[in-house]
Parts: structure tokens; C-alpha cells; sequence
């Protein structure tokens, strides 16, 4: 009994340790001196503009754009998010962000009432509480991860320094810390919640697992539509052909059950679709206009290997994983199946984006949502190796790596877009170069 509180303290431990120093470099970066502007920008205030039009301006149209003088006066908020469509003006962006942000967007206009702060939805309490959000969904999809693990008997001594892995030795801090307007560390979050109720479904069958999935699986893809291929993983959280096939004909046996989880999902997803039809007089409306998915050439080996964006690159952390790919072919060979055949398709649909390198970003930004799914084989491979204290070393080593690279992105030592070979290597592991850089600065 002591021996397993201690194992579990040691995991809320690392869950406390991440949270103070998210918290820490979080107010130390962006909430004094002026820089809580900066927490808004690329697809950001895309993402954010619900909010501001919803509880402030009461409109959906956006005209509020081009009217508040803090938008016009911080270069981060001039990137205009908004598309013609038929006539009348959508947001590029879908509503998931904003949705689940809400609470703390509320508490931050509360403060702002009270303090007599500027009430344009643009200010320092607004953004410092959106920031605070992005911070407990990160938080809550390491939690989250740490219940997955422990379904897949992890011992939660290792399930600690997997937690601290993934949130260091990954681009999931930086879209923590750095950029929270974007949908990632969101999209992260509800992927391990929709993962941790499929898998609580199978192990248990029920039926209340199953409607959670489908509503997180509904608010996932309300976040950013593409996220929906997470359904593709069921198999893989399975475990066996024997047991879906189980569960989808008990679903058939119970048609209410499946049919009030279709409903879920499609009452989340309808959300954007009133807003559409609110905008444009239209349910169905496609605001990315000439954007779209190339999927006769996908750029595969650049997605995951180049210097300007290679995932591999820039979060080495998951090629190891792959390593540990091989001992999930020797636990269970169909559950190898379709983790390969699920990770393959969801990299072939992303690196077929006509942009597959997703503007400016750090590493291959939209591999955050998928990063437990690496993290599983590794998992099971830790858990099972005799050289476990020597992978601990080398993944420790990956993870200051995956740090030294996040700071040199901060400091544009390694690229927001121009990334090659060179410039990678004359900056390789420079921290040198970052110190000076503060220095100065």
C-alpha cells in the first residue's frame, strides 16, 4: 500500500513540477512588462476572434476588426483571419478553441470589469487568462496521458518520467508556452481525453465511456476538422480483432447507445454549422478557399526528415519511439498492425497539405495532437527493456536537445520558415549564440 502511494505521488509530483515550471516561464515570458500582446499571433487570433466577437462585441461578422485600435497597433493581431464566402464575411478558423477557452475568457473580462481595465476584448487580463487555459489543457492532456498508461499497465514510477518526456522532449512546451492561441495544445488534450474513454469502453464496455468518447471526439474536430482521423485509431486501442468486434456488436445491439453518441458528436460539430448559417445563411461553407489537401503528393520524407520542418528534426524524442515499435510487434501483433497503419495514414493525409510544412512553426506543429501515440510503443518498450536506465540517459539527452532547439526558435537561431541544412548545422545545439542574444536583448 505505501509503496503504491509513493508510485503515485511520484507521477503527481512530475504533473506539479510541469505546472510550476509551465506557470513560471509562462508569467516570466509574457505577463509583465508588456508582452502579453505577443501571446496572440500566426492562426492565434484566428482561433481567439470567437470569443471577443461573442461575449464583447456581440458579432459575428467581425466588423470589430478593423474598428479596435489595439488590434491595429500590435503587429501580432494584423494577420486578417477573415473570408469572403458567398457574400459575407467568415472566419478562416473553426470555433473549438474558443469553445472550450470560453470559462477562462469569461474569468478574464470579470477581472477586466472590475479593474476598469480596457474592456475591448483585446487586453492584458483577456489574453493572460487565455494563456492560462492553454496552460491547464496542457496540463490536463499529460494528466490524461498518465491514465492512459496506467490502462496499459505502465508503472507509474516510469509513467512520471514519460509525463516529463513528452512535455520537454517534444514541441508540445513550445505550443504550450510559447504559442497557446493555436489549436495544438487543445487538440492534444481532447485526443488523449477521446483515447482514454475508448479505451475505458473496451476494458470495461460501458456504455457511458463510449458516449464520452464520441462527445470528445465531437469537440476535437470542432478544434480543427483534420483532427477527426483520431477515429482511426480504435482498432489500435482495441487490442485484439476479438475484442472490436465485441464492442461494435454490442453498439448494434444497443442502438440507442450508438445513436445517441452519433447525436454527441453531431451536436458539437453543428455548433460551427449554426455559426455558418448565422454568417452566410448557409449550414456548409468552406472558408480555406484555394487551401486544400494534395493527396496524389504527399511530402512524406520532407515531413518527417527535412531541415525546414522534419518532425524527426526537431522532435527526436518520437523517432526513438518508432524504436519501440518492435517490442509492440512482439506483445501484439495486430494491435503493431494497426498502430502503424493508423500513424502512416494520419502522416500521409497531413503531409499532403498543399503547405505541408504549415507556415511558421516549430518542428511539424500538427504531430502535437498524435504525440501519445508515440509515446505508447515507447512506454511498453521501457517498461519491458533491460537497458531502461541507459534509455533513461539518451531520452534525458533528447530532451535538452528538444530545449536548446526550442530556445533557438524563440530567438530565431533556428528558422520560423527558411530552415536548411546549413543553417542548421552552424547552429546546432548553439546555446552559446541564445545566451548572447539575451544578452543583448
Amino acid at each position: 500500500m505505501k509503496d503504491n502511494l509513493i508510485k503515485k505521488y511520484s507521477v503527481i509530483s512530475a504533473l506539479v513540477f510541469a505546472g510550476i515550471v509551465l506557470f513560471w516561464v509562462s508569467s516570466n515570458r509574457f505577463w509583465g512588462r508588456e508582452r502579453w500582446f505577443k501571446l496572440l499571433a500566426s492562426d492565434g487570433p484566428g482561433y481567439y476572434a470567437y470569443l471577443p466577437a461573442v461575449v464583447v462585441y456581440h458579432d459575428l461578422s467581425f466588423g470589430f476588426f478593423d474598428k479596435i485600435p489595439s488590434i491595429n497597433n500590435n503587429a501580432n493581431l494584423k494577420y486578417d483571419y477573415r473570408r469572403k464566402v458567398m457574400g459575407q464575411t467568415v472566419n478562416k478558423y473553426f470555433a473549438g478553441v474558443a469553445l472550450v477557452q470560453l470559462p477562462f475568457y469569461l474569468a478574464g473580462h470579470l477581472v477586466t470589469v472590475l479593474t476598469n481595465g480596457a474592456g475591448n476584448g483585446y487586453s492584458r487580463w483577456y489574453l493572460i487568462f487565455f494563456h492560462v487555459g492553454a496552460l491547464f489543457y496542457g496540463l490536463l492532456g499529460l494528466f490524461l496521458f498518465w491514465k492512459i498508461l496506467k490502462l496499459y499497465d505502465i508503472p507509474d514510477k516510469l509513467s512520471a518520467f514519460l509525463v516529463l518526456s513528452l512535455l520537454f522532449g517534444t514541441n508540445l512546451y513550445h505550443y504550450t508556452v510559447n504559442e497557446p492561441a493555436m489549436s495544438h495544445v487543445f487538440s492534444f488534450s481532447f485526443v488523449n481525453l477521446f483515447v482514454f474513454q475508448v479505451l475505458l469502453f473496451f476494458k470495461k464496455g460501458d456504455k457511458k465511456y463510449f458516449l464520452f468518447a464520441m462527445l470528445s471526439l465531437g469537440i476535437v474536430t470542432l478544434i480543427r476538422p483534420v483532427n477527426a482521423m483520431v477515429v482511426l485509431s480504435i482498432p489500435l486501442l482495441s487490442g485484439s480483432y476479438s475484442m472490436l468486434k465485441n464492442r461494435i456488436a454490442y453498439l448494434f445491439r444497443s442502438p440507442m447507445v450508438l445513436i445517441s453518441g452519433i447525436l454527441l458528436f453531431l451536436a458539437t460539430v453543428f455548433i460551427q454549422l449554426l455559426i455558418y448559417k448565422i454568417q452566410t445563411g448557409n449550414f456548409l461553407v468552406y472558408a480555406y478557399g484555394g487551401e486544400k489537401l494534395n493527396l496524389l503528393k504527399p511530402h512524406l520524407i520532407d515531413f518527417l526528415f527535412s531541415y525546414k520542418k522534419g518532425f524527426f528534426v526537431y522532435s527526436p524524442l518520437a523517432f526513438l519511439a518508432l524504436l519501440g515499435s518492435a517490442g509492440l510487434w512482439k506483445i501484439n501483433r495486430f494491435a503493431f498492425v494497426a498502430w502503424a497503419g493508423f500513424l502512416f495514414l494520419v502522416i500521409y493525409v497531413l503531409s499532403s497539405w498543399w503547405m505541408w510544412f504549415y507556415g511558421g512553426s516549430f518542428s511539424s506543429r500538427v504531430m502535437v495532437e498524435y504525440l501519445t501515440f508515440f509515446f505508447i510503443p515507447l512506454a511498453l518498450w521501457l517498461s519491458q527493456t533491460k537497458y531502461l536506465k541507459l534509455l533513461k540517459i539518451f531520452i534525458i539527452v533528447l530532451m535538452l536537445v528538444n530545449m536548446i532547439q526550442t530556445y533557438q526558435y524563440q530567438y530565431g537561431y533556428i528558422h520560423w520558415s527558411d530552415m536548411n541544412k546549413e543553417r542548421y548545422w552552424n547552429n546546432f545545439l548553439r546555446i552559446d549564440k541564445v545566451v548572447k542574444h539575451r544578452r543583448d536583448w
